[in-house]
């Protein structure tokens, strides 16, 4: 007898739903913290030209195709540390999860954060353990140095800054939690280009580090391209569990063509930091609200009614990420992710007119 869906799919994929993603058509979308600028139409011709030599008919070259170096060359990536390519920064976290997930191993995570990191321990089989932030999204660092004792996780993923907060925490609470972690430390770095420091002058030199970043909050969502530096060790036993052209022939032409125009995604983000402060000022100005201190693109207030201020902005034309009930800290959460000065002079213009 044929065993149904149910009998051979594991209970806990079962007992969960999907990633959930919102259907923005005809929205301002503001719910991704993605880049909303597009390459200046030059460079669009620019890139054109370059994918139409790409040899899609060809496997891509499973070492990277000199992107390695380029973002070694752009970032000031350490000689020491070796890097790693992924399909987005995502499938970096499940390589991670992958290469660790002895019986018995726990990966722990400061919540709220980032979902996939409790989201592949799940996957995986790791089991995961979370520790609450303050009510302000701090590190409670007592708490977390306890808890790491108490659990010993293989692995600790901070991001840095925090991803629904915006808040990046004090480097000298990190470094302590580094120095405490028996297993890895993954500090995520997706939105450093909005951030005041980094760990990744330390990748390769910290026996236990791993640093990951994105190119997609830069204005390259679409291409999919995550990158980690980590030891050589590490990088060894990680690459194990890469597949091996795990990086697209056009990910890879783009990422190599982005990298030497570095200074047009600088610029923008510039621009995006210089809103996100407006954005931030303003939003603190309204009657009710609660802003959130931000070194990302996105900016994270507290509200009288979460529910019906999303409602009302969607009604309105706009797409923002409504964070209540996600977990208890965000009770009546909004995430704003900062757009174009259009963009947020329309959500500002939704506001009053919701008021």
């Amino acid at each position: 007898m044929k065993q149904s869906v149910e009998q051979l799919v594991r209970p806990e994929i079962l007992a969960i739903g999907a990633y959930h993603v919102a259907d923005a058509t005809g929205l301002i979308k503001l719910d991704a913290m993605e880049n909303p600028y597009r390459l200046p139409a030059e460079l669009n011709a620019e890139l054109a030209a370059t994918l139409a030599e790409v040899a899609i008919n060809r496997y891509p070259d499973p070492f990277g195709g000199g992107v390695k170096e380029a973002l070694r060359a752009a970032y000031a990536i350490p000689d020491a540390a070796e890097v790693l390519l992924g399909n987005g920064s995502d499938e970096l976290i499940t390589l991670i999860t992958q290469a660790l997930a002895r019986p018995g191993a726990k990966l722990m995570a400061l919540e709220p954060s980032f979902v996939m990191y409790r989201m592949n321990a799940l996957l995986s089989g790791l089991e995961y353990v979370g520790v609450p932030l303050t009510a302000d999204f701090g590190i409670d660092l007592p708490a977390t140095l306890a808890a790491i004792n108490a659990h010993r996780p293989a692995v600790l993923f901070i991001a840095y800054p925090n991803n629904p907060t915006g808040n990046r925490y004090p480097r000298e609470t990190v470094e302590a939690l580094i120095d405490a972690a028996p297993g890895l430390v993954v500090i995520d770095e997706a939105y450093q280009a909005f951030a005041d420091d980094s760990f990744m002058s330390d990748a390769g030199r910290r026996d236990n580090l791993l640093v990951m970043r994105t190119l997609s909050k830069i204005g390259l969502a679409g291409i999919r391209l995550g990158y980690a530096a980590t030891t050589p060790a590490w990088a060894r036993e990680l690459d194990k569990v890469r597949p091996p052209y795990n990086v697209n022939v056009l990910t890879q032409a783009v990422a190599r063509f982005a990298l030497e125009h570095r200074a047009v995604f600088d610029e923008q983000a510039t621009i995006l930091r210089a809103e996100r402060a407006r954005l931030a000022e303003a939003l603190a100005a309204r009657p009710g609200f609660t802003v959130f201190p931000s070194e990302a693109n996105f900016v994270t207030v507290r509200v009288p009614d979460a529910p019906a201020l999303f409602a009302g902005l969607k009604a309105a034309g706009i797409l923002i990420k409504n964070l209540h009930g996600a977990h208890p800290l965000l009770s009546h959460c909004l995430r704003f992710t900062v757009g174009s000065p259009a963009e947020n002079d329309a959500v500002l213009a939704a506001l009053a007119q919701l008021s």
